[in-house]
């Protein structure tokens, strides 16, 4: 099959430090703005709010529990009260986090110091119990970044930023995590997000290394099936580090995108406030 390549992106919001960790909540698409430490909320309109504070730091996610709180991890996992306040569910740091429909919920992370420029050392997956608990489901992960459920509930896959590649997982009914094998290989994946035919959407391997050259999309996102077809592109003005799929109908990719010199620079590059929230349409939901 030809990859088919969508048509050009609308800028939805403008004027953000560092966005990641995009989701379709309630009606709205909800973000971290990690340069601005804050939870951020914006409709099909344009129209954005902060709806809660974030950690003051690169490297951490959204998630609901079935009550409707918030969480948010970081250096640690918190749980977001209706007064404001916050209560630590998990005092461990984590990247990224992620529910399955039966409610087992996973997050990944690393253990060196990626911003200070540590060894770099493989990652893991654990499974957090309800009481705060935890359990390792898998480890050996290069760089464990974006993580997604497939709609049938039966399969977890997770984006190795450092090995460029899509790992799936059987999810057991106890929540373990089986069965590893490469969904896709060849990408940049980041943060990532699945449709409701289980296709995936992932960041290209091109995403990070734009030359600067007038004109010249700094990356693109992909649609790619499970074994590594590439069915749909869209490209991108800025490097993509997060997308979801949201809107009406679901149809409305929402891309999430940031200037990048290096995490060395990273501040540097916040400060410009020049992060952008894009949006396509998709042929699946």
């Amino acid at each position: 099959m030809d990859t088919q390549q969508l048509s050009p992106t609308r800028t939805l919001l403008t004027g953000l430090a560092m966005v990641e960790s995009a989701r379709w909540h309630d009606g709205r698409l909800w973000f971290a703005d990690w340069g601005a430490g804050e939870v951020i909320a914006v409709d099909l309109d344009g129209t954005a709010e902060v709806v809660a504070p974030g950690p003051h730091r690169m490297g951490w996610s959204l998630d609901w529990l079935p009550d409707g709180r918030l969480l948010t991890t970081g250096d640690a996992i918190r749980r977001h009260e209706a007064d404001g306040s916050t209560t630590t569910l998990w005092d461990r740091a984590a990247n990224e986090i992620v529910t399955d429909p039966r409610g087992h919920r996973y997050v990944d992370g690393f253990d060196f110091d990626f911003l200070g420029g540590g060894t770099p050392e493989p990652g893991w997956i654990d499974l957090l119990g309800p009481d705060g608990t935890s359990r390792r489901v898998a480890g050996d992960v290069q760089f464990p970044n974006g993580m997604v459920v497939t709609p049938d509930g039966t399969t977890l896959v997770v984006a190795e930023s450092f090995a460029g590649r899509l790992t799936a997982f059987d999810i057991a009914d106890d929540g373990g995590l089986t069965g590893r094998r490469t969904w896709a290989e060849g990408l940049g994946p980041d943060g990532i997000c699945v449709d409701a035919e289980g296709a995936i959407w992932a960041q290209t391997a091109d995403t990070f290394a734009h030359t600067g050259d007038a004109g010249a999309p700094a990356g693109a996102c992909v649609r790619v099936l499970d074994g590594g077809e590439v069915t749909h592109r869209v490209e991108t003005e800025l490097p993509c580090f997060s997308c979801v799929l949201g809107g009406p109908e679901g149809r409305h990719l929402f891309l999430l995108c940031n200037e990048f010199e290096g995490i060395e620079r990273a501040r540097e590059v916040q400060e410009r406030r020049s992060a952008r929230v894009l949006v396509a349409e998709v042929p699946a939901p």
